[in-house]
């Protein structure tokens, strides 16, 4: 852990990890018998101007994904299809996971949410939100007559 990241990277990357835990039971539980639902890793990164969410989704067909934001949550999902083996083929390992997703991350931050950009690529989704200034919930000083 970099000094420079301090320890409240250290407390989001574990509410991060909580959230995930409890969406992909969620997941599990709505979904049963559908062969093994999985959730996608994904990092957020914040520059001055904008919030970027990579999502890693080796394998999906960009026809498969579906992207969409509601309130302060984007909405992430698809399925990652297994692959076709030939009559001859035999599996002797299955490691990958395959199935349906659904991921829900909170942005927490202001964004313009209609001027998102997203690209995917050698398997990584990448969502560009231009951010906005926040005018809920800043400091607002108020002047004080003397009557």
């Amino acid at each position: 852990m970099s000094e420079t990241l301090g320890p409240l990277m250290e407390v989001a990357r574990i509410q991060s990890e909580i959230n995930r835990l409890f969406d992909n039971l969620l997941d599990l539980r709505g979904e049963e018998g559908t062969g093994g639902a999985w959730l996608p890793n994904a990092d957020i990164l914040e520059t001055d101007e904008h919030l970027i969410v990579k999502v890693e989704l080796p394998g999906v067909d960009p026809s498969d994904l579906g992207v969409s934001v509601h309130g302060g949550d984007i909405i992430i999902s698809g399925e990652k299809r297994p692959p076709r083996l030939g009559e001859a083929a035999r599996m002797h390992a299955a490691e990958r996971a395959f199935g349906p997703f659904r991921r829900v991350i909170h942005l927490g931050v202001p964004v313009n949410t209609r001027q998102a950009v997203a690209e995917i690529g050698s398997g990584l989704l990448r969502i560009a939100f231009p951010k906005v200034p926040n005018r809920r919930g800043e400091e607002v000083p108020i002047e004080v007559n003397v009557v």
